[in-house]
């Protein structure tokens, strides 16, 4: 075999070594600066590892303050279900009412929204008869019986025009209505026997 007539020129890499080497301090700065940022994050953000506790709070206490009252919601959804046993059968399950047969809506009503609502009460306590206009429309309300002595219970009237006023899917925030507000209304209108009109109850104080 004949020699390589053109030998690398290029220098031979040394064989790597194992060996030890000390770590820079700067690294054992860094990293105790990170962990000591990375508890400082965690005890404020963290949470308590809480899955309960999300962004932007950083304790279960404060979420738990800031959840809205189950209260209202409970009220609201009993107003529901009376509302669906004594008005429904009229208004509809939707509150636009049944023109058909002169009912009026409940939704967009002026009537079922007014501040303050002590006129809505009396029509519920007493009912209505003649025309009426509701949302731009005219419509014979004889049919509005009275409800006084069907539903005694003012806290029930009261849940149903809750729910009536504070729709948000018939697009409505009005205020809630108490079953002091409508027993005060009960007591002051015991004396009428016969429905109300619209221009009677134009009449009556809104306070």
């Amino acid at each position: 075999m004949n020699p390589d007539v053109n030998p690398s020129r290029t220098r031979q890499e040394a064989e790597p070594t194992s060996g030890s080497a000390q770590a820079p301090v700067w690294l054992f700065v860094l990293v105790a600066v990170l962990a000591f940022w990375g508890m400082g994050f965690l005890d404020n953000y963290g949470g308590g590892f809480d899955p309960r506790v999300y962004e932007p709070y950083s304790a279960r206490t404060e979420v738990e303050r800031d959840q809205p009252s189950t209260r209202g919601r409970e009220r609201f959804n009993a107003g529901r279900l009376a509302f669906l046993q004594y008005c429904a059968p009229c208004h509809m399950e939707t509150g636009l009412g049944n023109p058909a047969n002169n009912v009026p809506p409940l939704v967009h009503s002026e009537w079922a929204l007014a501040e303050p609502p002590n006129r809505l009460i009396r029509i519920v306590l007493n009912g209505l008869r003649g025309p009426v206009k509701v949302d731009g429309k005219d419509f014979n309300s004889d049919g509005m019986l009275p409800w006084r002595d069907t539903i005694t219970d003012d806290e029930i009237i009261a849940r149903i025009l809750t729910y009536v006023r504070g729709n948000g899917e018939w697009g409505h925030n009005a205020s809630e209505i108490t079953a002091e507000q409508v027993a005060r209304i009960r007591d002051e209108t015991k004396a009428r026997a016969v429905q109300w009109t619209i221009d009677e109850l134009l009449k009556v104080s809104e306070k």
